[in-house]
C-alpha cells in the first residue's frame, strides 16, 4: 500500500514540476563510479577462434551508461538520521508528500544499461579489418575456350547482428571484473562462379574493347595503374550483374604494392598512394561503352588530364566515391581481358553478342577557356537486332582549369583575380587559399 502510495506522489509531482526525479549530483557520481568498477570487467577481448581483437578500455567504457535511481523499500531503512535523497528538486516537497518515517526508507539503486548503438559502431568500424573478400576466380581465353588461370576463394563477413546479441548476453550475464572473453560470429560468402565453369559460360566472341595512352607517364605512374589491371584480367561480369569497379579493384595502399604518384585531390595535385589508377578505370569505361552495356555511374576529372584524350571519355574513381559503374545488359557472361601493347593499356570485353550495334558520337568540345577549361559532350547509342534502340545516352563533362589544381611546388598565390579567370573560378580559388 506504501509503495503504491509512494509512486503515484512521484507522479503527481513530476506532472507538477517536469524533471523531478534527481538527487545531489556528488551522491550520483560516487554511486555511479562505483558501479562501473564493480560491472566492467578489467579488459575484453573479442575472438575469432584462432586471433583476437583487445576492446580499448576507453572505448568499452563507453558502452556503459550508468544511471541511479530512488526507491521506496518498506524493508529498507537508511542509516543517517537526516537523509537528503528527496526525489523531487523541491525538498520541501518532501515534507509535504512523504511523512518522516517514510523519508528513511528511500534507496539509491545504480545499475548500467549496455547502449547497443556504441557496441554496433564499434562492430561496423572492426568488421573491415577482421573480414576477408570473396575471390572471384579468374579466367582466360586459350584455343577459343574459356579456362580457369586463379581460383577463387570463399571470404567470411562479420555477422553483427549475431555477435551484438552475443555481447549483450555475455555482459549482462557476467558477475566478475576479470579478463572477459567474447566469440565474435562469421558467415562465409562463396564466388558467384565456380573454377570448373569456365565451358559454360557461352563467351565466343569480342564485344568491344577500350584503349588509353600512357606515353611520357612516370615509372611510379606506369607500375601503379599495372598492378591495378591484373586485378581485373580475367574476372567475370554475370549477366544481369551491375559491376563496380571500386568493389573489384580492393584496397589501394603501400601494403599492398602501391607506390605514391599524382592524384587530384583536395583542389590540389599531390603524390598518394596507387596516383595513375584513373588510366584503368578510363580505359574500362570506354570497353564498357564500345560494347554497349549500360553505364550507370560515372565522373570525369576536375579537370583535363592529358593521358586521357580525346578529352570527355574519362572515368575518374576514388574509393569510395566516386564509382565507375556498368551493368552487363546482354544475355551471357562478360570476360574482361587486359594488357598492355606499346604505349597503350587495353581493356577487352569477350562474351556473346545478340546483334546489337554500338555507335559513339563524339567526343565534342562545346567550350574551350584560355585557363584550360573546357566543357564536352558525347552520346552512345546502342541498336538491337531488330532496330529497336536499346540505349541512347549522353556524357556531358565539365572540366575545371587546371590552374585550380596546383602541383607541388607550383603553387601560385593570388592576391587579385587573373585576367583570364571567371568569377566563379576566382571564389572557387578563395574558399581554399
Amino acid at each position: 500500500m506504501m509503495s503504491r502510495y509512494f509512486y503515484f506522489l512521484i507522479l503527481f509531482s513530476s506532472l507538477l514540476f517536469g524533471s523531478v526525479l534527481s538527487y545531489p549530483q556528488d551522491i550520483q557520481a560516487q554511486n555511479a563510479t562505483q558501479l562501473l568498477t564493480q560491472v566492467i570487467p578489467s579488459s575484453l577481448v573479442l575472438t575469432d577462434g584462432e586471433q583476437f581483437k583487445t576492446v580499448p578500455l576507453d572505448v568499452f567504457r563507453q558502452w556503459y551508461t550508468p544511471t541511479t535511481q530512488i526507491t521506496y523499500q518498506q524493508k529498507y531503512l537508511q542509516e543517517i538520521e537526516k537523509p537528503s535523497l528527496c526525489p523531487v528538486e523541491k525538498m520541501f516537497l518532501c515534507q509535504l508528500i512523504l511523512p518522516r518515517t517514510d523519508q528513511s526508507h528511500l534507496r539509491i539503486l545504480s545499475q548500467s544499461i549496455l547502449d547497443a548503438d556504441a557496441i554496433r559502431a564499434y562492430l561496423q568500424q572492426l568488421a573491415p579489418t577482421i573480414s576477408t573478400p570473396v575471390i572471384e576466380p579468374k579466367f582466360t581465353l586459350q584455343d577459343g575456350k574459356v579456362t580457369t588461370f586463379a581460383s577463387g576463394q570463399s571470404g567470411r563477413v562479420l555477422d553483427i547482428t549475431t555477435t551484438l546479441a552475443t555481447i549483450q548476453q555475455a555482459l549482462i550475464a557476467k558477475t566478475g571484473t576479470e579478463k572477459f572473453s567474447i566469440p565474435l560470429t562469421f558467415t562465409t560468402e562463396t564466388p558467384t562462379t565456380k573454377s570448373d565453369d569456365g565451358t559454360n559460360f557461352g563467351i565466343v566472341e569480342l564485344l568491344g574493347e577500350g584503349r588509353t595512352n600512357f606515353s611520357g607517364s612516370p615509372k611510379n605512374r606506369i607500375h601503379n595503374f599495372t598492378l591495378a589491371a591484373d586485378q581485373f584480367n580475367g574476372l567475370l561480369i554475370p549477366p544481369g550483374k551491375e559491376f563496380s569497379f571500386v568493389e573489384h579493384l580492393g584496397d589501394v595502399d603501400g601494403e599492398h604494392g602501391y607506390l605514391p604518384e599524382l592524384v587530384i585531390k583536395k583542389n590540389v595535385t599531390t603524390p598518394e598512394f596507387g596516383g595513375g589508377i584513373c588510366q584503368v578505370s578510363t580505359t574500362a569505361f570506354r570497353a564498357a561503352l564500345n560494347s554497349g552495356l549500360k553505364i550507370s555511374a560515372r565522373r570525369n576529372h576536375a579537370y583535363p588530364v592529358s593521358y586521357y584524350k580525346p578529352y570527355g571519355m574519362d572515368a575518374t574513381i576514388y574509393i569510395p566515391k566516386p564509382d565507375l559503374q556498368f551493368i552487363n545488359n546482354t544475355p551471357a557472361y562478360i570476360l574482361i581481358q587486359t594488357a598492355i601493347e606499346g604505349q597503350d593499356l587495353v581493356f577487352r570485353f569477350y562474351g556473346t553478342s545478340d546483334g546489337r550495334k554500338t555507335t559513339i558520337d563524339g567526343p565534342h568540345i562545346l567550350e574551350r577557356g584560355v585557363d584550360g577549361s573546357m566543357k564536352t559532350t558525347f552520346t552512345q547509342k546502342v541498336v538491337a537486332a531488330d532496330g529497336s534502340t536499346l540505349l541512347e545516352d549522353k556524357f556531358p563533362s565539365n572540366y575545371k582549369s587546371p590552374n585550380l589544381f596546383p602541383h607541388p611546388g607550383q603553387e601560385p598565390v593570388f592576391t587579385s583575380k587573373p585576367s583570364d579567370w571567371s568569377q566563379k573560378q576566382w571564389d572557387e580559388y578563395k574558399k581554399t587559399h
